[in-house]
C-alpha cells in the first residue's frame, strides 16, 4: 500500500465509523468538497499535510490519532 492509498482508506474507515459521508467531512473541515472527493475517489495523488489535519479537526481527532494505524506502519517504498 502506498501513503495515497493509506490516506483514502484510513478516511473511509474514520468516516464510517462517525457515520458520515464525505460531503458531511467537507463542512465539518471546511475542506472544499471537490477536495475532499478527489482523496476519497483516489485522484488526489499526494494530499498536503495541511488539508489532512483540516480533516482531521473536522473529525474531532488529533494528526497523531490519524497516523497512529496499521495503514501508515507498513507503506511500500516509494523511492525506487
Amino acid at each position: 500500500m502506498n501513503i495515497t492509498e493509506a490516506v483514502k482508506k484510513r478516511f473511509e474507515e474514520l468516516c464510517y465509523q462517525k457515520n458520515i459521508n464525505f460531503c458531511k467531512l467537507a463542512t465539518l473541515s471546511g475542506v472544499p468538497y471537490t477536495t475532499v472527493k478527489s482523496i476519497f475517489y483516489g485522484q488526489s495523488k499526494n494530499p498536503g499535510i495541511s488539508t489532512i489535519k483540516k480533516l482531521c479537526d473536522g473529525l474531532h481527532i488529533t494528526i497523531t490519532e490519524f497516523f497512529n494505524t496499521e495503514y501508515f506502519e507498513n507503506l511500500e517504498q516509494e523511492i525506487k
